[in-house]
């Protein structure tokens, strides 16, 4: 059975959705905001439909010129290969400029990794080393293994790893996960990292691990934090700090639930919205509500419902992709 041609986009309307992207990823949106992306969305199908192919390719679109981003997206829905993906990328980091490859951290974008989840799915694989690796909702990895180190490269989202034995290596190497941050060092353990906007966030359930902040080309003369089994540690790549538990509970996700204890309601509503595709958020009068609770990731309508009745919320579903919550009444 062949595959049907996904639908082209007219390149105007292309644009005004990478445009749509930025403005409410990268902004606080105001309500006038909110209401012209609203009418603009049900103005066409069209409409609806480059929003969802942008919106499921993620943040790399929000900095990138629209022209360059217009040809990524229409190229990542026709089947292009990784070979001319990678020549794409050469053209972003000639005509991009400092603006898109700026940091000191530049990896190859999430949607060339070789291995990814989109929002809402969590993914399951084992390497060759024995590895057990778990990705959550929209993240992404890349593995580099050679004879004498394994290093696994997190190009974007959250991942559990339970590291493996190694045992068909002719020598014991050492395994690494590199971050945005930093890079991490452990041995047999099970840990876990989430790219966070303030940070990477590291928790341990077993064993220990060595993180050195900064660059890994500056790991020799690098400070180094070790993390002992059921701790925590936030770092960047200027150090690192104790983190603060909001009452989350952020192993949950691994048995597909979403676990929370006196958690403020606007900070749940923010995890949540990791889950889904578009916007989901809560008034500011009811932000600093308290929810506990376990739910099911699959259904996060359900959720909200559920948490809409402890919390005596009204949930308004302006379209499938723009849901408020906000006082009952």
């Amino acid at each position: 059975m062949s595959m049907r041609e996904p639908q082209a986009l007219d390149q105007a309307v292309v644009d005004q959705a990478i445009h749509w992207l930025g403005c409410l990823r990268f902004n606080q949106a105001d309500e006038q905001t909110q209401r012209t992306f609203e009418q603009w969305l049900l103005q066409r199908p069209e409409h609806l439909l480059a929003w969802q192919r942008v919106e499921t390719l993620g943040d790399e679109f929000a900095g990138i010129p629209a022209q360059l981003a217009r040809q990524t997206l229409n190229g990542s829905h026709r089947g292009m290969r990784r070979r001319q993906s990678l020549k794409l990328l050469g053209l972003l980091a000639t005509v991009g400029g400092a603006a898109w490859l700026g940091r000191d951290y530049t990896p190859l974008p999430a949607m060339l990794a070789q291995q990814h989840s989109n929002t809402g799915e969590q993914r399951h694989f084992q390497l060759d080393d024995g590895s057990l690796i778990q990705l959550n909702s929209d993240s992404a990895v890349d593995s580099d293994y050679d004879a004498q180190r394994r290093l696994i490269i997190l190009r974007r989202g959250e991942i559990i790893v339970n590291v493996g034995a190694d045992e068909h290596s002719a020598q014991a190497r050492p395994f690494w996960l590199q971050t945005r941050d930093g890079i991490i060092r452990a041995q047999s353990t099970r840990f876990l990292a989430r790219e966070r906007d303030d940070g990477t966030l590291l928790a341990v359930q077993g064993g220990a691990v060595t993180v050195f902040p900064g660059s890994s080309h500056t790991l020799a003369g690098s400070d180094s934090n070790s993390v002992q089994a059921g701790h925590q540690l936030l770092f960047t790549a200027n150090g690192a700090r104790e983190f603060r538990d909001n009452g989350l509970d952020v192993w949950s996700w691994s048995d597909g639930v979403i676990s929370a204890r006196d958690m403020r309601l606007g900070d749940f509503i923010e995890e949540l919205s990791r889950y889904r595709p578009g916007v989901l958020r809560c008034a500011e009068a009811v932000a600093d509500r308290r929810v506990s609770g376990t739910f099911q990731l699959a259904d996060n309508d359900q959720v909200l419902a559920l948490v809409a009745q402890s919390l005596r919320l009204r949930v308004d579903y302006r379209t499938r992709y723009w849901v408020t919550l906000s006082a009952a009444g």
